[in-house]
């Protein structure tokens, strides 16, 4: 590689790192405790699945038209906007606001217990986990700052692709995972921050791609119901939309849906008007049958007055991968062992981050072509410097 090129590259990776560390290390400490919702939550008496049990609300119980009622008589004056089902217990939530496209700070959700048909309450609102979650996703700015951190997880992608680029390289005359324990404390420093870079590199690259396809979720959204779905509902554009009182039985809508989609377990409904469904139908989702299928999610698109299906099909490719992407983020799809593994990496990328700053307050400008001869020739063992 010509000294030019690898002099290119260090510039991209240098200032790649830079100007995103902040907000990747705000996004890492953040994400520790994310790692371990479900466990905080029951810790915190907030895991009300955990104290049913029973078969899946998925598999049947208490009528959902009965349970919607439960819900509705909770919030008098608002309408459903998503119904959501346990795989696990008969736990069942009902999201309501005061009207079917009100925003997310308007809604409301509950929880219920479909084996008895009787309400748990309404979920916690704010609260520490509620404040991380929100720092993590958006700084609190909504699509601006999702965007925003999506920048930012493409500029950590780009330091990652540009710190390989150097490593190889840097490393000619080293062998793999060398400490240079008798050199300076910058040159420690270094060894330390290209180690953990290279072990960790496959984990960040997931995170920070998956990271990527997260924060640009209400677009993709966007861009499948004003394409696909408006597609498939052709026949009812133009349209006013369904007044609520005017829906019909969700049990029917449901079996409807079943029959469309055999052998699979309903995730949730998509009430008319929302983002996830159109102005006349109930949106049914429902995810694989095995374990790797099972965040893929296929909606079944019903007259929410007749009953009858409309259609049924895959959403496109870049939303199933977000579907995806979010329990692989998290690391939330392989229990307690692999959440304690993507702990330990993001601790690790942590130190990355950190090193990496700590050489840059190091820096020397009369260092810089030194440092590039260095890469350009391999890495000295030298003596301590």
């Amino acid at each position: 590689m010509k000294r030019s090129t690898i002099k290119a590259w260090f510039l991209i990776h240098k200032w790649s790192s830079l100007v995103s560390t902040l907000f990747l290390l705000m996004l890492c400490v953040t994400g520790l405790p994310l790692i371990f919702h479900d466990e905080i939550d029951t810790l915190t008496g907030e895991d009300y699945e955990a104290s049913l049990a029973g078969p899946p609300s998925a598999q049947g119980g208490v009528a959902l038209d009965e349970m919607l009622q439960v819900a509705l008589a909770q919030r008098p004056g608002e309408v459903p906007l998503f119904m959501a089902f346990s795989q696990d217990s008969p736990l069942l939530t009902v999201t309501t606001g005061p009207a079917p496209d009100a925003p997310g700070g308007e809604m409301t959700l509950m929880f219920l217990d479909r084996s008895s048909g009787e309400i748990i309450g309404p979920a916690p609102t704010g609260g520490f986990m509620e404040f991380v979650l929100q720092m993590h996703t958006d700084l609190f700015l909504g699509l601006p700052g999702m965007l925003f951190l999506g920048v930012m997880g493409a500029l950590f992608v780009t330091a990652l692709v540009s710190g390989v680029v150097l490593y190889a390289p840097f490393m000619r005359r080293l062998h793999f995972g060398t400490l240079r324990t008798n050199r300076s404390r910058r040159v420690r420093t270094l060894d330390q921050h290209n180690l953990l870079g290279v072990v960790a590199l496959g984990w960040m690259l997931v995170v920070g791609v998956t990271g990527i396809i997260n924060a640009f979720a209400d677009p993709l959204v966007d861009n499948w119901r004003n394409g696909e779905l408006a597609e498939m509902t052709a026949q009812y554009a133009g349209d006013a939309p369904l007044d609520p009182a005017s829906y019909g039985s969700l049990d029917a809508a449901m079996a409807s849906a079943k029959a469309a989609l055999p052998g699979r377990s309903p995730q949730f409904i998509g009430f008319p008007g929302g983002d996830w469904s159109t102005g006349h139908h109930y949106a049914v989702f429902f995810q694989g049958d095995r374990p790797l299928t099972q965040h893929l999610l296929t909606p079944a698109l019903i007259d929410s007055r007749s009953a009858q299906l409309t259609d049924a099909r895959a959403m496109p490719a870049i939303n199933q991968a977000l579907m995806m992407s979010k329990p692989l983020h998290f690391g939330d799809y392989g229990g307690l062992p692999l959440k304690l593994i993507w702990a330990v990496l993001t601790l690790a990328t942590i130190w990355v981050l950190w090193s990496g700053f700590l050489l840059w307050l190091r820096r020397s400008p009369a260092k810089l072509e030194r440092r590039i001869d260095e890469i350009a020739t391999g890495a000295a063992r030298g003596m301590p410097a």
